[in-house]
C-alpha cells in the first residue's frame, strides 16, 4: 500500500491546524482543471459556433450584446449549474458512503432522490405550483423521505446495511405512489411532471438556478468543515468517541448536509441519479486513497455532470437529450459493475 505524504498547515499544538494529502490536493488540481477545460468548450458549442477568443471577450464584458447574451444568458447558466448541481451530488454520495461504509450507500439507491421526486410531484399535479414552488416541494420531500428512512433504520444507531435495505423499501413505495400520481393526473400535469422527471438543466436561467445554487454551496462549506470528524467516524464510533467527536450528533449532522445537498440538487434539475454513487468512487481511486475525500468527490460530481449534459446536448443533434437520461444510461452500467464486484469473494 502506498505511503500517502500529509502536508500540515499550522502548528500542531495550535488551536487551527489543517492537515492536506498531497495526492488528494493533486487529483483535486486535476480534477478542477479538466472541469475548466469542459466548461469552456461547452461555452463554444452550440447552434451558434464560438471560438475561444470571442468567448473570453464575453466573460471579460468587451464583446458585442448579442455574443453576451449567448454567453452570459444562455450558456453561462446552464454550465455554472453543472457544476454546482453535480458537485452537490458528489458531495452528498461521499458523505453517506463514508457514514454507512458502504459504496452502495447513496442517496439515489436509498430513496433521498426518490423523495425529493414525490414532493416535485405533490406540488405539480395536487398544487400546480410554480417553479420555486416545485423546487420548495422538492427540497421539502428529500428531508422528509430522510427523515422516515433514519427513524425506520434506527435500532439503539444507525447501521449502514439496515439503513440501505430500509432505504430502498421506502424507495421503492415511494416510486410506486409516484407512478400512481402521474396516471392520476391531467394530461397538462402529467406532462410537467414528466419533463421534470427526466432531469434535465433546458432551460436553466439565473433567476431560477442561483437560489439553488447558493443552498448547495452553503451546504458544501458546512460539510467541509464537518470533513475532519467524518474521516474519524470511519475508524468506528468508539475510535471517534475515544477522540473526543460525538458519534451520533456528528453523524445526524452529516447526514443532514447530505440529504439537504441531494434535495437542493434535486430542486434544481430534477432526480439525477448516479452521479452520487459513482463519483466518490471514482474519486477515491484518482486519489488512491482508502479515505473518502469530499472535495475530490465534488470535483468528480461536478465533472461528470458536466460531462453527461455536453454529450446529451451535442452527440445526438438536433436532438437534446434529458441529462438524467444520460446518466442513467451509464450509470446503470457502473452499477452492474459495482454489484458484480461486491459479489466477489474477498480473497483475504
Amino acid at each position: 500500500m502506498s505511503r500517502e505524504r500529509i502536508v500540515l498547515l499550522g502548528h500542531p499544538d495550535g488551536r487551527i491546524n489543517i492537515r492536506l494529502r498531497t495526492a488528494g490536493l493533486a487529483t483535486g488540481a486535476l480534477l478542477a482543471l479538466a472541469c475548466a477545460v469542459l466548461a469552456g468548450l461547452a461555452l463554444q458549442a452550440g447552434a451558434l459556433r464560438l471560438d475561444t477568443a470571442q468567448v473570453v471577450q464575453a466573460l471579460l464584458g468587451d464583446g458585442p450584446p448579442r455574443l453576451a447574451a449567448v454567453v452570459l444568458q444562455w450558456r453561462l447558466p446552464r454550465v455554472a449549474m453543472a457544476l454546482v448541481v453535480g458537485g452537490a451530488l458528489g458531495m452528498s454520495g461521499a458523505i453517506f458512503q463514508s457514514l454507512i461504509r458502504n459504496p452502495l450507500g447513496s442517496p439515489d439507491v436509498i430513496g433521498f432522490n426518490t423523495g425529493a421526486h414525490t414532493g416535485a410531484l405533490v406540488t405539480i399535479v395536487l398544487l400546480q405550483g410554480s417553479y420555486f414552488e416545485i423546487a420548495g416541494g422538492a427540497l421539502a420531500g428529500g428531508l422528509a423521505a430522510a427523515a422516515v428512512v433514519y427513524l425506520l433504520a434506527w435500532r439503539d444507531g444507525i447501521h449502514g446495511f439496515r439503513l440501505i435495505i430500509v432505504g430502498i423499501a421506502v424507495s421503492a413505495m415511494l416510486a410506486a405512489f409516484n407512478t400512481w400520481l402521474t396516471l392520476h393526473a391531467s394530461l397538462e400535469s402529467a406532462m410537467s411532471a414528466a419533463l421534470w422527471g427526466a432531469g434535465s438543466l433546458n432551460g436553466i436561467t439565473w433567476d431560477k438556478g442561483l437560489p439553488s445554487a447558493l443552498f448547495c454551496c452553503a451546504a458544501m462549506l458546512l460539510a467541509l468543515a464537518l470533513g475532519p470528524r467524518m474521516r474519524l467516524l470511519e475508524m468506528g464510533d468508539d475510535g471517534a468517541s475515544a477522540l473526543g467527536v460525538p458519534a451520533e450528533r456528528t453523524r445526524l449532522q452529516l447526514m443532514s448536509l447530505g440529504v439537504v445537498l441531494t434535495a437542493a440538487a434535486t430542486a434544481a434539475a430534477g432526480p439525477i441519479s448516479f452521479i452520487a454513487l459513482a463519483a466518490p468512487q471514482l474519486a477515491q481511486r484518482l486519489c488512491r486513497s482508502h479515505a473518502t475525500t469530499l472535495l475530490c468527490s465534488a470535483w468528480m460530481g461536478a465533472l461528470l455532470l458536466l460531462a453527461a449534459d455536453y454529450c446529451g446536448q451535442h452527440l445526438f443533434a438536433p436532438r437534446q437529450l434529458p441529462v438524467g437520461v444520460v446518466t442513467v444510461s451509464i450509470g446503470g452500467l457502473y452499477l452492474v459493475w459495482l454489484l458484480l464486484r461486491q459479489s466477489r469473494p474477498d480473497p483475504t
